[in-house]
């Protein structure tokens, strides 16, 4: 639905294909932001069904649309025991076009029917998989999955998030002079919201001009509220913001913090935040959950996860250490931009759809 993620697309137009893009006009409560290139490709926004459900939603009238533009490929961006995968793997078996899908799911699970029934069909009827990690490709492996699985990870707009610190932005957000630790996210508890409540409250007590910025909603806000009483001043609650302004806030911190949590349904499968962070020189300070120690490498720092203690003294440590805050931003960006461009991603994908076809 972002504008940025969608920039891919455009660099894919770009290499030669024609590209065309089936989306809804929202998502649950999300808006699909304004254009940026879209000129490039067609996009057929369709009303859904069940907008908002991941695994459960699918498209009005997405039959005729690709009876319209008669792909030679057909690109599913969602996991293959969805129903809307399902719905687009069976309009595509039936018009003989070959179809690949995207998935991010990085732990094993045995699925009830009838999306176990769903994942079979799509196994036994795509030409390869697209896993966004290593973790995930094995995953995949584990379940059967006999054919190719590239490695396509998440891309950052780096014509958006680059470094452009202007102290506008700094009161745009109300942060001003104060040293500001970011948390980007949904507000549950496997994102460690507690955990980073936990490390900076007594730290924020001590340090009246520093300032934690919670940006994002969900279920634990109330709690969380109630936890940051005693600083209650220094915390800034901000709603979820669009892609600009999330830039914008991006490059109004100091250091940014994914403190997620590993629970036996769920764990980091990438950390869009950590990338989109380390384009715009904000160091990162990470618990090692999933997939986020492979997406930082050594361009910011991975704690060991629940360790509350190493979190707020490597916050502290950032604040007190120009030196290795510098070269974290400096190996932050190299990183963002070296490997998980919005042009390097559409390259990987290129490659992948040259090789199907």
């Amino acid at each position: 639905m972002t504008a940025s993620y969608r920039k891919k697309i455009g660099y894919l137009a770009r290499m030669g294909i024609e590209v065309a893009v089936v989306t809804g006009h929202y998502w649950g409560p999300w808006q699909f932001e304004a254009p940026n290139d879209d000129s490039l490709y067609r996009i057929y926004q369709l009303p859904q069904r069940l907008s908002g459900r991941n695994h459960f939603h699918w498209y009005h009238r997405l039959r005729s649309v690709m009876e319209d533009f008669k792909p030679d490929l057909v690109h599913i961006d969602e996991e293959h025991y969805s129903a809307v995968t399902f719905q687009a793997a069976k309009i595509a078996a039936r018009h003989g076009m070959p179809f690949v899908f995207q998935t991010w799911q990085n732990i094993f699970k045995n699925y009830p029917l009838p999306f176990s029934a769903i994942e079979r069909y799509v196994f036994s009827h795509s030409q390869a998989a697209l896993a966004g990690t290593e973790e995930i490709q094995g995953v995949l492996r584990m379940k059967g999955f006999k054919k190719p699985i590239h490695i396509i990870p998440l891309g950052v707009d780096t014509d958006l998030f680059f470094p452009d610190h202007r102290r506008e932005y700094r009161h745009q957000f109300g942060i001003q002079d104060r040293w500001a630790i970011g948390y980007i996210g949904r507000l549950v508890e496997e994102k460690g919201i507690y955990d980073l409540a936990a490390a900076l409250i007594p730290i924020l007590a001590t340090h009246r001009d520093w300032v934690w910025v919670v940006a994002g909603s969900g279920d634990g806000e109330s709690k969380l509220r109630g936890l940051v009483g005693p600083v209650q001043s220094q915390v800034l609650f901000i709603p979820w913001l669009g892609t600009e302004d999330m830039a914008r806030l991006m490059n109004s911190l100091n250091t940014l913090v994914v403190p997620s949590r590993t629970t036996p349904h769920w764990k980091e499968q990438f950390g869009r935040v950590l990338i989109e962070a380390m384009a715009v020189e904000v160091p990162v300070i990470a618990y090692d959950s999933g997939a986020i120690p492979q997406v930082v490498g050594d361009a910011g720092i991975v704690v060991r996860e629940g360790d509350v203690s190493a979190l707020g003294n490597h916050i502290l440590h950032l604040a007190e250490s120009p030196a290795d805050t510098d070269r974290l931003r400096e190996k932050g960006r190299e990183r963002a931009f070296n490997h998980f461009s919005q042009k390097h991603v559409a390259e990987k994908i290129m490659a992948v759809y040259r090789t199907l076809l």
